[in-house]
C-alpha cells in the first residue's frame, strides 16, 4: 500500500472528523493498538513499562495506551515531557484527565526541566514524545529524554514515527529515538521507507484505527487546510499571489468580475482583469478592488496577445475563460497564450470558454494546470457521455486528466475531481447553485489556490469544497433564491473554519 505524507494523514484525521470518526475516537483505537501489541510479546506479571509522552497527539495515544496496560495487569509508568496543564490537544487532554485519576495505580512524572529526569528501569519503552507533525531537532527536555532511553536496556517501541525522525524525508535529526519495532497507523509514513530510517524504526507494523480507507478519495475541511498559507508579520504584498484572468466579452462582463472577487476573499494578494476595453470599463465600475486590463476590440484577438505575455510573466497564476467568447480570433488567441503560459511556467486554470476553445485542438499541458468542466464540456474534451455511477464517472475523468496532463474537476451534483495519480469526490454543494456565475466563483477560488503554490490537485480539491460549501451556507440563509455573489461573503468563512460547515451538512446532502 502506497506511504502517506504527514500533510495528507493530518487533512485526513481533519476530514475523518468531519464524516464522523473523532479524534478521541482514533486516539482510543491508536492506544489500545500499542496495549494489545506490548501484549502479544510480554507477560504482564514479568514486565515494567515506561511510556514517554509529549503533550500532543502522539503523547495522547500513550495515555491510552498505559490505560489499556493497565487493565491487563502491567507495571505502568508515564513520564511526560512538560507541565500537564500546557496539554492543548483536545483529545490528549481528555484522555491525561482519564490517566490522572489513576495515579495510585501509575507512576506519573512531569518532566519540564532537565533535573527532574527520574531514574526509570523497565523492559519496556515506548516512545510516544514527538508525532509525524514535527519538524527539526527535538527541543529540551525532548531531546535529553530521548537520549537517555536510548541506551537504556529494553525493548523499545516508537509510536507512529521514532521522535526525531522526519517522517516525510526519512532524516533523523540529533537526537533520534532507536526503536526495535515502530507502530505506525493507518498507513506507512513517507519517511520510513527510506534506508536511512529504517536504522531507526526497527520493523515497521503498520495498525488500524479505524479509518475506511475509502476516505481518503473524500474531500473535506482537511483539504482547505492543506492549501492555506500562514501569514507571517513580515508579509509583503504579493507573497500571497497575483492571479490573472483573461475573460470578458461584449456579451458577458460578470464573469470575471466574479472570479477576481472570489479570488480576493479568498486570500490572493492582487488579481488583474484582462477584458475587452467596455467590457473592463464596466468591471472596474464593479468594485474598487478590481485591476483592469483594457484590452483593444470588442474581444479577444490575437494582437491583444503581446500586451498578455508580458503580464503573464509577472504573476503568479493564470485564468483564461470566464466570460471568454467564441469567435474564431479568440479561440486562436486562446491557444497561442497557453503555449505562452507554458512557457513562462505559470500554473493554468482553464475554465467556461477557455476550455471549450481547448478542446477543439486539445493536446497534453506544458505546465501545471487544472480544467473545470461541467458535464457539457467533460464531452466536448471526451467526445462520450458520462456515465452515471460515480465510480465510473471517476474513471473517466482520470482518462482525460492522464489525456491532457492536468487535474480535470468535473462539476457535478457530485464533483470529481482527478489526475493522472489520485481521485477525490466532492460532496458540498446543492441544486441552487445552478444558477450562473457560481462556477466563475469556483474558478476564482480554484484560481487563487494555484496563485498561491499550491498543487493543481491539491488547488481544485479545496477549491471545490469551499465553493460547495459557500453555496450551502448561502442556501441556508436565503433558500434556493441565491446569486453567485451570495457565496462570496461565506468564502473566509469557511477558510478560516471548514468545519462550519458541518452544521448544514445534512441540509446540503
Amino acid at each position: 500500500m502506497k506511504a502517506i505524507s504527514s500533510k495528507e494523514m493530518q487533512a485526513l484525521e481533519i476530514n475523518a472528523e468531519y464524516y464522523g470518526i473523532s479524534r478521541l475516537q482514533m486516539m482510543e483505537n491508536a492506544g489500545k493498538s500499542i496495549a494489545d501489541e506490548i501484549a502479544s510479546r510480554f507477560k504482564p506479571e514479568k514486565t515494567k513499562v515506561a511510556i514517554f509522552c509529549g503533550l500532543g497527539g502522539n503523547g495522547g495515544d500513550g495515555f491510552v495506551a498505559a490505560r489499556h496496560l493497565l487493565t491487563k495487569g502491567f507495571d505502568v509508568t508515564l513520564i511526560i515531557a512538560g507541565k500537564t496543564t500546557q496539554i492543548k490537544h483536545e483529545a490528549a487532554l481528555k484522555n491525561w484527565k482519564a490517566i490522572e485519576n489513576l495515579r495510585n495505580k501509575i507512576k506519573i512524572y512531569e518532566v519540564y526541566d532537565s533535573s527532574l529526569i527520574p531514574e526509570i528501569k523497565a523492559e519496556v519503552i515506548v516512545d510516544a514524545l514527538l508525532g509525524i507533525g514535527i519538524k527539526g531537532a527535538p527541543k529540551l527536555p525532548i531531546a535529553q529524554l530521548i537520549e537517555k532511553i536510548n541506551r537504556m536496556k529494553a525493548f523499545k517501541i516508537a509510536v507512529d514515527i521514532p521522535s526525531g525522525l522526519n517522517s516525510d524525508t526519512g532524516k533523523p535529526e540529533k537526537p533520534t529515538f532507536k526503536a526495535d519495532i515502530t507502530l505506525t497507523f493507518y498507513k506507512r509514513k513517507i519517511g520510513l521507507e527510506t534506508p536511512e530510517a529504517k536504522k531507526y524504526a526497527g520493523k515497521v507494523i503498520v495498525k488500524d484505527i479505524g479509518l475506511p480507507h475509502e476516505l481518503e478519495n473524500y474531500a473535506g475541511p482537511g483539504d482547505v487546510k492543506l492549501v492555506i498559507k500562514p501569514r507571517p508579520a513580515t508579509a509583503h504584498k504579493g507573497d500571497f499571489g497575483k492571479l490573472l484572468i483573461i475573460g470578458g466579452s461584449e456579451t458577458y462582463s460578470g464573469a470575471p468580475a466574479l472570479a477576481a472577487l472570489a479570488a480576493l476573499k479568498t486570500g490572493v494578494d492582487l488579481t488583474y482583469i484582462a477584458a475587452p476595453e467596455k467590457t473592463a470599463s464596466i468591471i472596474s465600475a464593479f468594485s474598487p478592488n478590481l485591476i483592469t486590463i483594457k484590452l483593444k476590440g470588442m474581444f479577444l484577438k490575437p494582437e491583444n496577445l503581446s500586451t498578455l505575455k508580458e503580464i503573464v510573466k509577472q504573476v503568479t497564476a493564470v485564468i483564461i475563460g470566464p466570460g471568454l467568447g467564441l469567435h474564431e480570433e479568440t479561440k486562436r488567441a486562446v491557444l497561442t497564450l497557453i503555449e505562452a503560459v507554458e512557457k513562462a511556467g505559470k500554473p493554468l486554470l482553464l475554465d467556461a470558454d477557455g476550455l471549450k476553445a481547448f478542446a477543439e485542438n486539445g493536446r497534453k499541458l506544458k505546465t501545471r494546470a487544472v480544467l473545470t468542466p461541467h458535464a457539457g464540456e467533460f464531452r466536448m474534451l471526451s467526445e462520450q457521455t458520462l456515465p452515471e455511477q460515480l465510480d465510473e464517472r471517476a474513471k473517466e475523468v482520470q482518462k482525460i486528466a492522464k489525456k491532457f496532463g492536468a487535474t480535470v474537476l468535473l462539476k457535478s451534483h457530485v464533483d470529481v475531481i482527478a489526475n493522472s495519480e489520485r481521485v477525490k469526490f466532492n460532496f458540498t454543494g446543492n441544486p441552487g447553485m445552478t444558477v450562473g456565475g457560481t462556477g466563475d466563483v469556483l474558478s476564482g477560488i480554484v484560481g487563487a489556490f494555484l496563485a498561491q503554490e499550491n498543487e493543481p490537485f491539491e488547488a481544485a480539491v479545496a477549491g471545490a469544497f469551499v465553493n460547495g460549501a459557500c453555496g450551502d451556507l448561502a442556501v441556508k440563509e436565503k433558500g434556493y433564491h441565491i446569486t453567485a455573489t451570495d457565496l462570496l461573503k461565506w468564502i473566509p468563512k469557511v477558510i478560516d473554519d471548514p468545519m462550519i460547515h458541518v452544521k448544514v451538512r445534512d441540509f446540503a446532502i
